[in-house]
């Protein structure tokens, strides 16, 4: 009997910056289609409770692995282990990325004065990060003759951030949302593309899964005016995103590649 396209048993699955906020969501998604994972995040990471109560009830089928993105003989070191554990990758999810969340107000900048050491660090992180994982286990699959590679992007990989989410925010400046998240994460989009097509002829899928705004914990005023600019009326959740992920990382997507696949209630349709 052939293998039902949604279903992803036995295979093993990578997911970067997975203790976090997004990690965990893409983990169970991917459990729960029947992939074991192997789970990367920075050595001394604290864990959320999402990931913790995952890697309860997932058992021998999650495993963590230390990782820093940034560092190749890390990724390497995380690799090698993670192929001893669980066997060659078949999916690898590039969640990995640093975000600028609302601040307390205490240490803003304009834009003229916005510190270059930070956006480097997003770029350093989101881009490079992305890219030297994507070298490390992807090549492992394109020596395998097979795997789907799902970079996450976000809305703001194609349009700006709305400032006004955030004008309501006290402190001595307005919060600013920074250009760097913005374009680390097109820039990330692009990366996917420029992998399908290499890659392609290998039997390799890369394609970007970009989610808008997931609810977390925001302030009533925010969700608010973030709601009201999504033709579906409200932020995401994580069941809203599990769906699309085991979609890319399925054989339901066998003929999808460089394709970014924006999960974010029309948003950027308007």
């Amino acid at each position: 009997m052939s293998q039902p396209l949604f279903q992803l048993d036995g295979r093993t699955a990578v997911v970067t910056g997975a203790t976090g906020k997004l990690g965990p969501i893409w983990a169970e998604a991917l459990l729960d289609a029947g992939a074991t994972v192997a789970a990367l995040d920075l050595p001394g990471a604290a864990p959320s409770p999402a990931f913790t109560a995952l890697a309860s009830r997932a058992g021998d089928r999650l495993r963590r692995f230390d990782c820093d993105v940034t560092q190749r003989a890390s990724i390497e070191a995380a690799v090698e282990a993670l192929v001893r554990q669980f066997g060659e990758p078949a999916i690898l999810v590039n969640n990995a990325g640093v975000d600028q969340p609302p601040d307390s107000g205490g240490n803003r900048s304009r834009i003229d004065d916005l510190p270059i050491e930070q956006f480097r660090r997003m770029v350093e992180v989101n881009l490079l990060g992305t890219f030297q994982v994507t070298q490390i286990a992807g090549q492992r699959m394109v020596d395998a003759s097979r795997g789907s590679i799902i970079n996450i992007g976000s809305l703001y990989a194609s349009v700006s951030p709305d400032q006004r989410f955030y004008d309501h925010l006290a402190g001595d400046l307005p919060f600013l949302k920074s250009p760097a998240y913005g374009a680390s994460k097109a820039a990330v989009v692009n990366l996917a593309k420029y992998f399908a097509t290499l890659w392609g002829p290998s039997g390799v899928r890369v394609n970007t899964l970009s989610p808008g705004g997931v609810l977390a914990g925001q302030d009533e005023s925010f969700k608010t005016k973030y709601s009201a600019r999504v033709p579906l009326g409200r932020m995401a959740q994580a069941a809203d995103l599990k769906g699309p992920l085991v979609f890319l990382a399925s054989d339901a997507s066998t003929y999808v590649t460089g394709h970014e696949l924006r999960v974010d209630g029309g948003f950027t349709a308007w």
